[in-house]
């Protein structure tokens, strides 16, 4: 399980601010439209038992992780909650270790060549480079040529409109946060239907990128 897994979804929803109210809901719209990666940020409230609820209702068919993840600590804690990646915002190798100890994808942040190099060497299946749209896709076509070997995914800015243009550029998914799932809205039907539908166009919009 590394690179292939996150390559072939696509798409990983960051979802922050989630309860255990919503996110049981908003993972079925995810869901509905196709996408069937979701992270679960680190800093919200009762994360833990979040993942471990998806984990539980979902199994197989959703892959759940934790997000925002800055020490090995954390990382095992979720992992054990049943993460099956863990995203980083910076490079730590304690993290990256503790995260493949236990067989986990691990998918640090980095931003400029030399700490994607040092992710990579690391241990790291896929580099998050973040924040992706103050730099936008030709950064991932200019990273290709002296690091063609390495799994880059952007954050940050993504959304339905630039994410096939991250595809073509090389990217081998992309991670979309409050463009695709919104905490601050209200958990209506209407809002639901929504998420849905924005799934759909962005997974087919990342699909017909990867034919080009």
């Amino acid at each position: 399980m590394g690179v292939e897994e996150i390559q072939k979804r696509r798409v990983v929803a960051v979802i922050r601010g989630a309860t255990m109210e919503t996110i049981i809901p908003v993972a079925q719209a995810l869901k509905n439209g196709g996408i069937t990666a979701i992270e679960i940020t680190m800093e919200t409230p009762k994360a833990l038992s979040i993942i471990e609820r998806v984990a539980d209702v979902f199994g197989d068919e959703m892959f759940v992780g934790a997000g925002t993840v800055l020490d090995p600590e954390t990382a095992r804690a979720a992992i054990l909650s049943g993460a099956k990646f863990v995203f980083s915002p910076t490079v730590r190798k304690e993290t990256i270790e503790m995260t493949k100890r236990y067989g986990i994808i691990s998918v640090p942040g980095a931003f400029t060549a030399t700490e994607i190099l040092t992710a990579y060497e690391y241990g790291a299946d896929v580099v998050k480079v973040f924040p992706a749209g103050s730099v936008g896709p030709g950064y991932f076509k200019n990273l290709a040529g002296p690091l063609p070997h390495i799994p880059l995914m952007p954050t940050g800015g993504i959304n339905t409109e630039n994410a096939k243009d991250y595809i073509r550029a090389g990217a081998v998914a992309v991670g979309m946060g409050s463009s695709l799932v919104d905490p601050t809205k209200e958990l209506t039907e209407l809002y639901l239907r929504s998420i849905t539908e924005k799934a759909q166009q962005l997974m087919m919009e990342v699909q017909f990128a990867q034919k080009v």
